[in-house]
């Protein structure tokens, strides 16, 4: 047996569980409190922690504590511990019983008004009892926090066609989309066969700032087509607040495909005849790479790749 495993055999999940404690409280005594247990039980498990291991875990203050690099070490570790028995855990529930149990998503807004609910109509129709918790996580600015503290099991998003350089992630790409003009049923533009682009220009429209990811993309779109990207009536990268203002016929939008595929008639827009050139966005599916899954989650993934296939042979 070497040193590690020497180690290892001293370290109790309850001592990982106390350290965890001190570290989110900043206290021994508050941590105490938090657990139901003494305060001298605490001390003593932290001081014979950095005993096992030789290094100091805590550097102590008139405040509290705070982590050493050591002691911040040790602690991943340990989220990672307690992260994999949630999972286990999970998925001796779902074996029990396969049509309960909780996932927890996140999604931009964007794929919440587009592909979303797509993709949920199918889940549900094989799960009906299995409950969603959608969490917000906007992908092009690449906010993965949510999924990093394990808060989602899994993030669904898009992203501009450039290289994904966060090395701890796993990503699958589901399809690439692009933009396409969009007015409200009930606009002049929306009883026209074709259009030009430049015929638009002066329309009033509502558009994501240029100098976000989309609103690069959509500047490009114009510049390809000559033409001086129009100051938009009304700048946001809310796309509910785009799809609503759209929808009354006084504006025109520029929104990805699938918003307006799968959500057409219930927001009350069209989808002009404009020729635009390809500026891509690739819908993808994030994970946390060598995490274990659970059940429902892969039963989920199954449901965003057979949605996403359908959309990549329209293409």
């Amino acid at each position: 047996m070497d040193w590690t495993d020497r180690i290892g055999s001293r370290i109790r999940l309850r001592d990982l569980h106390i350290l965890l404690a001190v570290a989110e409280s900043g206290s021994m005594s508050k941590a105490a409190t938090q657990l139901a247990i003494s305060h001298p039980v605490v001390s003593k498990t932290i001081s014979d922690l950095e005993q096992t291991v030789g290094v100091r875990l805590f550097d102590r203050t008139s405040q509290g504590v705070e982590l050493t690099t050591y002691g911040q070490t040790l602690l991943k570790c340990g989220v990672l511990v307690f992260d994999e028995m949630r999972q286990g855990l999970k998925q001796i529930k779902f074996l029990t019983d396969p049509n309960s149990g909780e996932l927890r998503i996140g999604c931009p807004e964007i794929i919440v008004v587009g592909l979303l609910p797509a993709i949920l109509e199918r889940f549900w129709r094989r799960h009906p009892r299995i409950r969603i918790h959608v969490v917000h996580a906007y992908t092009a600015m690449q906010q993965f926090q949510e999924l990093r503290t394990r808060n989602v099991e899994l993030v669904i998003g898009r992203m501009p066609l450039t290289p994904f350089q966060e090395g701890d992630l796993f990503v699958e790409t589901l399809f690439d989309e692009p933009f396409v003009s969009v007015a409200g049923n009930h606009s002049r533009w929306a009883r026209r066969r074709e259009i030009g682009l430049a015929e638009l220009v002066d329309e009033p429209w509502v558009l994501p700032p240029y100098d976000s990811p989309g609103g690069t993309l959509i500047a490009e779109i114009f510049r390809i087509n000559k033409l001086e990207p129009p100051t938009p009536a009304l700048t946001t990268l809310s796309v509910q607040l785009t799809v609503t203002l759209v929808a009354t016929g006084r504006f025109v939008g520029l929104l990805p495909r699938t918003v307006v595929q799968f959500s057409a008639g219930r927001l009350g827009l069209r989808i002009l005849p404009v020729k635009l050139p390809m500026q891509l966005f690739s819908a993808i599916l994030i994970t946390i790479k060598h995490r274990t899954l659970s059940p429902l989650a892969e039963r989920f993934i199954a449901c965003v790749r057979e949605v996403s296939a359908t959309l990549a042979r329209a293409k």
